[in-house]
């Protein structure tokens, strides 16, 4: 296991000092479970009980996704371009509780560093998002197929250091996960908070609230909506990429708006980190970066750094159906930059997201 590795494991066994030194030990009459973790991460897992256990946890579902190293794949993930997949393996470290070894890179195609260095927080919600998943699938048990929604999700830059010299390369997550709801046996719900340490430096902290779908109940849901999937949309014109904060065009989602205030989103379907899967609605990746692109467009100098996020989702974003951006300063924030975003189908909201920019305190 690797210096930094260590010790985040080290710190929270000293900051569990209370719990039930049974709770972490594995059941003898199981045998040895280790198999499941090796490399980097390796370490003792929590076993895999049989059927018939009377002790067997009651977060396994009868058709577990195991992963017999614990290393992070396409499918847990999400993620089918190893380029976009940040999570590497994993260690459980009590029945709730996990280490995530985390590679982050100092360029990307998309998550690209910003002005001055800086590492792109974005990395943040979005390893939030392939971590959660990941853990759900392999650790409770939801099958591949299953879809997950999150309801909310936020983070928050801890350190005046997240730069691309700080904050890539090999990042630990202490990732803890309460309010589990299980219904007939299926994790349907949960609650999850990070935190991302590099070498002993708090980097970021995030949450996520995740809820889960079978994929039948799924199809009965979106019905006719799922057949959109994969197909080609119109491509709207683009906002200058400047005025975005991007340098390149095909990065752009928001397109200009002659009749209303805002900007439409604008949806490229073949962008191959925004639209890494056919999908039948808008990933929530897509309306992360549109409420980040409308902050560049209204500050002055378009650097906009959204040291903060917390986006609350409230139904689908459909493909198929204008949406509207619309966003503005909060002029009530005591301290630093805030702006307010919404987006809008058929005048509903969309989502509702608050970002706070600026330079990060420093927590680490």
């Amino acid at each position: 296991m690797p210096d930094g590795a260590i010790s985040v494991v080290e710190r929270f066994v000293e900051s569990r000092t209370g719990l039930d030194p049974a709770q972490e030990r594995p059941d003898p009459a199981h045998g040895d479970s280790t198999a499941r973790h090796s490399g980097p991460l390796a370490g003792p897992a929590a076993p895999i009980h049989s059927e018939e256990s009377a002790s067997r946890p009651p977060y396994r579902t009868d058709s577990p996704v195991l992963i017999p190293d614990g290393r992070a794949t396409a499918e847990l993930c999400h993620r089918p371009d190893p380029e976009d997949r940040f999570p590497v393996e994993w260690l459980r470290l009590t029945e709730h509780s996990f280490l995530v070894s985390v590679n982050w890179p100092a360029a990307h195609r998309f998550f690209a560093p910003l002005p001055g260095g800086h590492q792109d927080p974005l990395l943040v919600a979005e390893t939030t998002r392939q971590a959660t998943m990941m853990l759900a699938h392999a650790e409770f048990g939801v099958p591949i197929g299953d879809q997950f929604v999150m309801r909310e999700l936020g983070y928050r830059v801890e350190t005046t250091e997240f730069t691309v010299a700080g904050a890539s390369g090999a990042i630990d997550v202490v990732v803890e996960c309460t309010d589990v709801q299980l219904r007939a046996g299926r994790l349907v719900g949960m609650r999850v908070d990070l935190r991302f340490q590099r070498l002993g430096r708090l980097l970021a902290t995030s949450m996520g609230i995740l809820g889960c779908t079978s994929a039948r109940v799924y199809r009965r849901l979106r019905g006719e909506r799922m057949s959109v999937a994969g197909r080609p949309l119109p491509l709207l014109p683009a906002v200058a990429p400047r005025e975005t904060g991007r340098g390149d065009r095909k990065d752009v989602v928001l397109a200009p708006s002659r009749h209303r205030p805002g900007w439409r989103l604008r949806l490229d379907t073949t962008h191959p980190t925004l639209f890494a899967r056919p999908n039948d609605h808008v990933p929530g990746m897509v309306l992360l970066e549109a409420a980040r692109q409308a902050a560049n467009v209204l500050t002055p100098g378009h650097d906009f750094h959204p040291a903060s996020m917390r986006i609350a989702f409230h139904k689908y974003c459909e493909l198929t159906e204008p949406c509207w951006i619309l966003a503005g300063p909060d002029r009530s924030a005591e301290q630093g930059t805030v702006m307010q975003v919404q987006g809008l189908q058929q005048d509903e909201p969309v989502f509702t997201l608050t970002l706070g920019g600026g330079a990060p305190r420093d927590g680490g």
